[in-house]
């Protein structure tokens, strides 16, 4: 069991930042990567399992949309008419 901490590549955040291409194929070939930060260690990346599957969720805005304000929804010329408003305000 020690010997997989001995073999753990290890990575400063620099490393991470500027050579990240390196890491990625390091990931991609299964390999677990340390990254430290001034020697201490502070985050541990793996690359996904072969056929793990990635859900991959979008936000429906339409029903959040319709949620919130439900039917009261601004057209555009009311809401051109209510921005004109806020700026006469401002200028005088």
């Amino acid at each position: 069991m020690w010997t997989y901490f001995v073999h753990m590549r290890r990575v400063t955040l620099r490393d991470l930042r500027n050579n990240f291409s390196k890491l990625e194929a390091w990931l991609k070939e299964g390999e677990e990567i340390q990254v430290e930060k001034r020697g201490e260690p502070i985050a541990l990346l793996t690359g996904l399992r072969k056929g793990a599957k990635t859900i991959r969720t979008q936000p429906h805005f339409a029903a959040r949309r319709k949620a919130i304000w439900g039917e009261n929804v601004l057209s555009a010329k009311e809401v051109k008419a209510m921005r004109e408003a806020e700026l006469e305000g401002e200028q005088g």
